[in-house]
């Protein structure tokens, strides 16, 4: 129990207070701690001003916190110092009710939807003759052939083999007339050179799908399995942690699986909720284009847009990689060597574009600059509102950079020679550079947290105060190859992987997941 005169303590209810008010402190505390958090944090405090201290108590969130995580994790596993408890405790009280009183009901949906849908198309073909089928058909296999080309010149046949893509001077023409596929095939083989990408092998053949928890801004998981629709639904599993929370957690948030009914021709590399609430979808795909999605157009979404300049056949010259935005800006990076430039509030019109040199594998919107890594062995700024952009390139690692994050005052990258890097925008320097025995793919980074996971399945997290990263720990959280994708919370985990499942954990040391989605193929980004 805390002193009288503790800070975290309200005053004690005045003896002349009847009712719940007259009990001691500790009783009312106890009590709230009954009540789901979104309650005690948003309705409380219109009650009366005594009761809406009872959210004040950092104490009674801490406790909060150790019924629902257990007293043998460790919470949080960063700095303890300005931690947010309120919003952590929120968080996990709704990640625990929605995902494992939910997740399953989600998945069945799913399946049955796209039963539903398949038996529409069936229905279709009946319906045509046979002449525009076979046409439809060879239209098919001709772009088939296409995405095996692209996949065979940057992968390698040889799945051993190095490769990268090398930034060059000109830029492809568009092409025109009868001959177009063919010659999109040339000059795919002409642009991705014999080092091209066993940077991704091991990401091959994944597809996508999303799933939006709603009410957590930023809360975009994805499956992946857009290129056959067909494909959705079948073989899906759930698997969920049975035990049940100690305490009446906050009502779950609205659960909706989206299946955005794919119109890329290739393999959708990365996603991204645009748009201030998350309405908006922006996905990249290796057929060279970014297209943006409405969700709230009913659970299979709309296609708004697809971006690219006057005149351009596709919104890039080569594979989309990665998206980031900042505000109305929408930032895309591809293997063509180019960062591209759009206007969300002008229904995705270009706003400019960027050469970075080398292909560029990830990217990070400040609301100041916007940082690439490249496969060239550089963290570039650039300034998106200069007729120069180019405001400093680093070279910070050995090897291609992986992946990014940053705040307003630091810069921490992960490269494939296996080492991290934080970098002090203000003082213009390198603070630190760590060695791994692995190599990091993702990244994310709030509060004094970072979370990482790397090429071997693991996941990593390092403290990160008055610049000084200091690793904490590494867990094993079951993936058994690549973790492509990785978001934290104060109070939720989720991670992905090319082994082809998506988890979501409780962000304590060691982390308890409460549920595992699996798909048919492996699932690039969350």
């Amino acid at each position: 129990l805390l002193r009288p005169g503790h800070p975290d303590v309200s005053p004690s209810p005045s003896a002349e207070a009847s009712g719940l008010l007259s009990l001691p402190w500790e009783m009312v505390t106890h009590i709230a701690s009954h009540l789901p958090a979104q309650c005690v944090i948003t309705v409380l405090p219109k009650v009366c001003h005594v009761l809406g201290n009872v959210g004040k108590d950092s104490t009674a969130w801490q406790l909060r916190a150790r019924r629902l995580i257990g007293s043998r994790a460790g919470f949080p596993v960063g700095p303890r110092e300005d931690f947010d408890w309120p919003s952590a405790c929120l968080e996990m009280e709704q990640l625990i009710t929605c995902w494992t009183g939910q997740a399953h009901l989600v998945a069945r949906q799913t399946q049955e939807d796209e039963e539903e849908r398949e038996q529409v198309r069936q229905q279709q073909r009946a319906g045509q003759d046979g002449g525009p089928e076979r046409q439809e058909d060879g239209r098919e296999d001709e772009v088939e052939r296409v995405g095996v080309v692209a996949q065979e010149v940057a992968y390698g046949v040889d799945e051993g083999m190095e490769v990268a893509m090398e930034g060059e001077d000109g830029e492809m023409q568009p092409i025109v007339g009868g001959d177009q596929l063919a010659r999109l095939r040339e000059e795919l083989e002409e642009r991705l050179e014999d080092d091209a990408a066993a940077l991704m092998e091991e990401e091959r053949n994944h597809r996508m799908v999303f799933v939006a928890d709603e009410g957590q801004d930023g809360a975009l998981n994805h499956q992946e399995d857009l290129v056959h629709p067909r494909n959705l639904g079948n073989g899906r599993q759930v698997e969920m942690e049975q035990r049940q929370p100690t305490r009446s957690p906050s009502p779950p948030p609205a659960l909706e699986c989206i299946t955005l009914p794919s119109s890329h021709i290739a393999q959708v590399n990365s996603v991204l909720l645009v748009g201030g609430e998350g309405t908006v979808c922006a996905t990249g795909s290796r057929d060279w284009n970014v297209k943006l999605w409405d969700l709230h157009a009913g659970s299979s979404g709309r296609l708004l847009h697809t971006l690219g300049g006057q005149g351009d056949f596709s919104t890039h010259r080569g594979w989309v990689w990665c998206l980031a935005s900042q505000g109305p800006l929408l930032a895309s990076g591809g293997f063509d060597s180019t960062v591209r430039l759009w206007d969300l509030q002008a229904g995705g019109a270009e706003r400019g574009l960027i050469r970075a040199g080398a292909a560029v594998l990830c990217l990070s919107c400040q609301p100041d600059v916007l940082l690439t890594g490249t496969f060239d062995k550089r963290v570039s700024m650039y300034d998106t509102r200069a007729a120069e952009p180019l405001v400093k390139s680093l070279r910070l690692h050995g090897n291609a950079v992986m992946c990014l994050a940053a705040d307003d005052k630091y810069i921490i990258s992960g490269s494939k020679d296996c080492t991290v890097a934080v970098y002090d925008r203000r003082a213009g320097k390198g603070l630190k550079r760590l060695r791994l025995s692995s190599y990091l793919l993702s990244m994310s980074y709030s509060g004094c947290e970072v979370w990482a996971g790397d090429n071997s399945g693991m996941v990593h997290s390092f403290s990160m105060q008055a610049g000084t990263l200091k690793p904490l720990s590494q867990f094993d959280v079951g993936h058994t190859a690549l973790v492509t994708g990785i978001h934290r919370s104060p109070g939720s985990l989720y991670t992905c992987s090319s082994d082809r499942t998506l988890k979501v954990h409780i962000p304590c040391a060691p982390p308890r997941t409460l549920c595992t989605l699996h798909h048919q193929a492996g699932v690039n980004g969350v």
